[in-house]
């Protein structure tokens, strides 16, 4: 915002120097209308026509842009709603199964690989005490 108001006033001490600079007298002559003023005002009354100008062309497009915006931010905040409300479905969904699963049976214990080799190796007895030859 402080930039804005910077260059804000930048180029209003722009256009008083060029105001002062420019100050000839001029008659500006359109079919039958006439103006006589200084250079200075004629050449920022066609600067201002210009921008009214822009701003009036570019005004559709960007009602355009903002209507948009406004249609994408309702589509998102219905599909936020509508999230939360498949969240908290699937979560009772998935209460209501674990209530309703019998329970696991227990899964056996998976033998241990090489357990033969070693009870012939080590012998009955355990590691600890191996029988000597």
């Amino acid at each position: 915002m402080q930039l804005l108001l910077i260059s804000g006033i930048v180029v209003a001490i722009g256009a008083v120097l060029f105001a002062l600079q420019n100050n000839v007298p001029v008659t500006v002559a359109f079919l039958v209308w006439r103006f006589d003023s200084t250079l200075a005002v004629v050449l920022l009354v066609a600067l201002g026509l210009g921008a009214f100008i822009a701003a009036l062309v570019s005004t559709p497009s960007v009602i355009r842009g903002q209507w948009g915006g406004a249609r994408l931010r309702r589509q998102l905040d219905a599909l936020e709603k509508e999230k939360a409300r498949l969240a908290q479905r699937i979560a009772a969904l998935e209460a209501e199964a674990a209530r309703l699963r019998p329970p696991a049976p227990p899964v056996p214990e998976e033998p241990k690989p090489f357990a033969e080799l070693r009870t012939m190796l080590v012998g009955e007895t355990g590691p600890d005490k191996a029988v000597k030859p």
